[in-house]
Order: C-alpha cells, then structure tokens, then sequence
C-alpha cells in the first residue's frame, strides 16, 4: 500500500525582512551603497498560512528599533533547520538582500550563504535568464495575484520609526504570502509573467523553479543591447569563497 504521506509535496516556506533604515534613493541609485543595513523585523509564511515574525523587544515591550544579533541568529538557524526538514525556501531576491543582511546582523556570513545556494530565489533565477531584474509587484499584478501590497518598500522604515508596528508587520507577512502566491502562479504557468512600465505583460519561461546552487554555472544571457548590465556577480560576491569551491 502506498504511503500516502510520503506523496505529499515539500512545503513551502516564503520569508521577508523590512529594514530599519530610512534611506531615500535618488531614480536609478542603488541601495547596496548604504550597506550594511539594520532590520527591523521579519516574518516567514508555510504554504502560505502560518505566518511567524521575528522582533526584538525592547525596554518598553514594544518591538525594538531593529532586530540584534540573536534574534538575526535565531531566524537564520530557523530556515535553516527548514531546509534540512525538506522545506523549499523561498524569497524574492533573498539571494543578494535578505539572506546577505541577515547574515550581517546575525554576523554569520557561512550560515546565511548555506541557506542561500539551498533557497529557491525566482527573482534571481529570472535575472540569470534574462540580464535583468524585475520586482514582485510586477510579476504578481500580471499574474494575478490577488493580495497587494501595504506600502513600498521605503515606506516600511519610515511607519517602523513611527512607531507603527502593527502595519509593518502586516506588510511583511503580506509580502510572504504574496510570494507565496507568485511562486505557485509560476509553477502552474510554467513562465513568469511581469507587467512592464509600458503596461504591457510579457513572459519569460520557467520549466521548473532551481535552487541558487544550481543556477551559478547557467550560461550568461545576451545583455548586448543594455547601455548598463549588471554583473551576476552583484547578487553572490558577498558569499563566502569557501561554499563555492
């Protein structure tokens, strides 16, 4: 008799950080160049539905401007230990930003690029076969994703710093839930779809969903016609050299 649990798909687990610095960008600045960043919060979602955050408490029992050390550790050992359990992990652009940050504050470089070349990361996979990124609201509007967001991401410190908790919370887990859903819309299509600043859909096909792992040798895409491409080395040289030999 076939063991019925055992054909039961990997959970998967969707996690996100907001910052806690409030950083205003000029158009086309990039954020990397105010490195290292603080964290405000964070929260992972299961197939999802469960959602947990992550705070640091302070003085006042409220949660703390920004998440110290263990806590950042704690996290990182949490979807960790989910990978290990048969997890998938995902994050939109967890690759070069939340994991790399994560890291920084736990100040556990070896363990957050462990849970990195495991994690599913489909914006990344996106940029390795097309030279360029394309952000999560893009992609969930065209494929119809329900759920929107609360607010930009810039707005997430600014409501942190203001004492709002609540509704930054509720963004966070917002964003996991919305990759959630992304990352089920891609598989069921098969592509990733993404509303262009032209209003247009276009598409971009994904057989299957790779690991980080797998994704570093792919072969480099035609970036000729970009004035500007970005390196693929922008989103791994912050991993440990000792993972990639």
């Amino acid at each position: 008799m076939t063991d019925l649990f055992s054909q039961r798909p990997a959970p998967r687990v969707c996690f996100d950080i907001e910052l806690s610095n409030v950083i205003e960008l000029a158009p086309g600045e990039d954020l990397d160049k105010y490195g290292p960043f603080d964290i405000s919060c964070a929260a992972a979602s299961t197939d999802g539905e469960q959602v947990r955050h992550w705070t640091t408490p302070g003085s006042d029992g409220r949660p703390a401007l920004q998440l110290d050390q263990a806590t950042a550790a704690d996290m990182l050992g949490w979807l960790r230990q989910q990978q290990l359990d048969g997890a998938r992990l995902f994050a939109w652009n967890g690759l070069s930003f939340d994991l790399r940050w994560i890291g920084s504050v736990a100040g556990d470089a070896k363990l957050a690029g462990e849970v990195a070349l495991d994690l599913y990361d489909p914006m990344f996979q996106f940029f390795v076969q097309r030279g360029f990124p394309v952000g999560l609201a893009a992609v969930a509007q065209a494929l119809g994703v329900e759920e929107q967001k609360l607010m930009s991401g810039a707005d997430a410190p600014v409501q942190w710093q203001a004492g709002n908790h609540q509704l930054v919370l509720d963004y966070v887990a917002g964003d996991c839930r919305i990759t959630d859903q992304v990352v089920r819309g891609i598989e069921q299509a098969g592509c990733i779809r993404w509303r262009t600043r032209k209003g247009t859909v276009s598409s971009e096909p994904v057989p299957e969903l790779r690991r980080v792992r797998d994704l570093l040798t792919a072969p480099e895409p035609d970036v000729s016609w970009m004035d500007s491409p970005i390196p693929r080395s922008k989103f791994t040289a912050w991993l440990p050299a000792e993972l990639l030999s």
